[in-house]
């Protein structure tokens, strides 16, 4: 996480960073979540916040779930734990 980087811009960087990794354009993400590709670009420069629905509906889009996305938000903001969630088969 970068310097007095937020919570609204570490949001915008892990669902640019899901995105990209699955090389996936604004647009195609946007169409796929049903959501206008100038909003999806705010969102991921930090300047807007999506609700749940949008959420939601972006973590659908990349093929993933709520659980992935706000575990990647926390590891990079420095919340997430190993005790909070252990690993699978542990």
């Amino acid at each position: 996480m970068r310097k007095n980087e937020g919570a609204g811009e570490v949001l915008g960087n892990v669902l640019k960073d899901f995105r990209l990794s699955q090389r996936l354009s604004q647009e195609e993400l946007a169409f796929r979540a049903g959501v206008d590709r100038a909003f999806l670009s705010r969102v991921e420069r930090g300047e807007r916040s999506p609700s749940f629905d949008t959420l939601f509906s972006l973590s659908r889009a990349l093929g993933i779930s709520l659980t992935q996305l706000s575990q990647n938000i926390e590891s990079r903001l420095g919340l997430l734990n190993e005790k909070d969630y252990p690993r699978q088969g542990s």
